[in-house]
């Protein structure tokens, strides 16, 4: 979405009014530390202190918190809350951010407030504890809550309804009387969003995830298996000519498929490198998009708000999170997406050119023009550095643990082992100086460091690059001495594919997230920093500064802006790909195997086909081909 539209969307939706009735909840995070526990006298068993307790809204809650987060003036709530602490707690909440709780009903005899205890002990989530399982809802509260909202409905834009649990509002009385209201004022936008009930309300449009698309066809997956796309869009059609009217289908990171009178539509999904945590993302996406629905944007668009607003909330922990309008700002502004995840994650589905091994993900301009190439230089064309990943994961793993390192647990130490793993997984390609400002988050997170003993992010680059470093001129030196070749040390036919290109009169750029002067001086040893002349760009310790991003704008203002389809990037990183995709040139993936040197790497083409890549190719082995493809002779 261009930035200009988005800040029109977020500056329009504050005026909207929207109608909430559903099943509020409460989520209660208890943070037990078992540091100060004790022997119960009266029962003989430990205690669980709780340090600290953190109490927001959930269920449709969570809804309205989102719509508040997003500054939306006029929220009213149209649900049931039990005569108990947390029902008052609720109402709290709710009225301190701005939301009208007027028809927040309390229903006194067979209604307790419906809470979520979450017991967290050392980092992970104990077994729940619930209340509002028991409650029933009374005819007659049904009646009150429909009137209310019946009486209000020429007031505001919108009105969601969310179904959370079976023993929320939603009886079957309950159900009547409301499609019955849906009915009576068809020119308003109801949106469903329910667990159980979707089929029931006639005239809504309806949000869901794709597990429950597919079930309400009749397949049946496990919560945690991966709904194949065919089977999505399958669903997304069979339900559109069921409903007739707009549909939403969430996919989690793979985005979300929309379904309106015009067809079947595809909204890329974010990539998000921190780790997150996904409870309630799909209030969030249906906030945004409910918001974008009543100030009258299309579905595509109000689909994009809410992917924007769900990737804002995820990466917040511990929480059923909501997002500012700087935050939906900031994450939707040349935004980072995940293209074609199903081709990503099932090699299988490969097309590959000619014959040969490079794949075709997306079909090329016939008319390219290519006259400048954009390398990547470790992993694309230097091995010097391979295996530097099993350098920083020890340095990592570490630095997170501190004293406790030697005498962590296995299972503790797998824990750690893994986060590192998918902080480097996510990650690479990015300034060494970015990925250790991450770090440092992390390292807060456990809590193993005290805080001030905790390094900044030049401390602990500087104590992988000390480590990394001794590899590198260790492997110089064999080189210097003749016990290896620059064969050895560079991908496959690498040096004279770029020989290739920089004949043919196309100007090249070497960039990377390695200190500047390590670039180069490494170009040079390799044997190919003269094909580049004096367009070598690396970090330079300004952790705002992205080269990459950089050297690309340069390109494009030397033409004038315009010549994404001149440029060609090729890379065995998501940055460097993903930067020149969402500036429209050609992106050729370099899925190698750094420590043999040519062959395919099955992990990096997940990555590289997710950011964006046009091609992939192992290696240069086939570089007559790639030429041919490129229409560089």
């Amino acid at each position: 979405m261009e930035s200009q539209l988005l800040q029109e969307v977020i500056k329009k939706i504050r005026d909207v009014r929207v109608a909430i009735i559903g099943d509020f909840c409460l989520d209660a995070y208890w943070f037990v530390d078992e540091s100060a526990s004790e022997i119960s006298i009266e029962t003989g068993q430990p205690t669980r202190p709780v340090r600290t307790q953190r109490y927001s809204l959930g269920g449709a809650g969570n809804v309205a918190n989102n719509l508040a987060a997003l500054e939306i003036k006029d929220i009213r709530v149209f649900g049931v809350t039990g005569n108990d602490p947390f029902g008052v707690e609720m109402a709290t909440i709710m009225q301190k951010i701005g939301i009208d709780t007027r028809n927040l009903i309390t229903q006194v005899e067979k209604w307790a407030t419906h809470v979520y205890i979450k017991p967290y002990l050392n980092d992970t989530e104990q077994s729940r504890i619930d209340f509002g399982n028991y409650s029933i809802l009374s005819d007659e509260t049904a009646d009150r809550l429909v009137e209310r909202l019946a009486g209000e409905l020429n007031e505001v834009d919108l009105v969601i309804i969310n179904q959370q649990v079976l023993s929320g509002i939603h009886t079957e009385y309950f159900r009547q009387r409301l499609v019955e209201l849906i009915n009576r004022f068809p020119d308003r936008i109801f949106i469903a969003d329910s667990r159980n009930y979707t089929d029931f309300y006639r005239g809504a449009y309806r949000k869901m995830n794709d597990n429950e698309a597919v079930r309400l066809c009749g397949l049946k997956l496990k919560p945690e298996e991966t709904v194949p796309y065919p089977e999505v869009l399958k669903a997304a059609e069979t339900l559109y000519a069921r409903y007739r009217k707009p549909l939403l289908i969430t996919r989690g990171s793979r985005g979300s498929i929309i379904t309106d009178e015009k067809g079947i539509s595809e909204i890329a999904g974010l990539m998000i490198i921190s780790r997150v945590d996904t409870v309630g993302a799909g209030d969030s996406y249906l906030a945004g998009a409910a918001a974008s629905l009543a100030a009258g944007y299309p579905i595509e668009i109000a689909a994009e708000i809410g992917t924007y607003v769900a990737g804002v909330t995820v990466q917040k922990l511990f929480q059923t999170g909501s997002a500012s309008p700087e935050e939906v700002l900031r994450i939707g502004t040349d935004a980072d997406l995940v293209y074609k995840p199903e081709i990503a994650e099932d090699p299988r589905q490969a097309v590959y050119y000619a014959s040969s091994e490079i794949e075709i993900i997306n079909r090329l301009p016939e008319d390219l023009n290519i006259r400048y190439a954009i390398f990547d230089n470790d992993g694309t064309l230097s091995t010097l550095r391979e295996g530097w990943e099993n350098i920083m994961r020890p340095v990592m793993v570490k630095a997170i643990l501190g004293s406790k390192y030697q005498d962590a647990d296995i299972g503790l130490l797998d824990i750690i082992r893994a986060r590192v793993d998918e902080l480097i997984d996510k990650t690479t390609g990015i300034q060494t100086l970015m990925q250790m400002k991450i770090l440092v988050g992390v390292i807060k997170e456990y809590g193993f460091i005290p805080e001030d003993h905790i390094l900044d992010e030049y401390g602990y680059k500087k104590i992988y690059n000390d480590e990394l470093m001794q590899m590198v001129r260790q492997r110089e030196g064999k080189l210097a001495n003749g016990e290896i070749s620059i064969e050895d040390l560079t991908i496959k036919n690498s040096i004279g594919f770029l020989k290739r290109l920089y004949d043919a009169g196309i100007r090249l750029y070497l960039t990377s997230g390695t200190d500047e002067d390590d670039v180069k001086h490494e170009a040079s040893v390799l044997g190919y920093a003269h094909l580049f002349e004096d367009r070598i760009f690396g970090a330079t310790g300004d952790i705002n500064t992205e080269v990459k991003k950089l050297v690309l704008r340069k390109i494009l203002n030397s033409t004038g802006g315009s010549g994404g389809r001149s440029i060609a990037t090729f890379g065995d990183g998501p940055v460097e790909i993903r930067e020149t995709h969402k500036r429209g040139g050609i992106t050729i993936g370099v899925a190698s195997s750094e420590l043999r040197r040519y062959g395919l790497n099955l992990s990096k083409r997940t990555r590289l086909v997710k950011a964006g890549a046009d091609i992939l190719v192992a290696d240069f082995s086939q570089s007559e081909l790639l030429l041919k493809l490129l229409n560089i002779s």
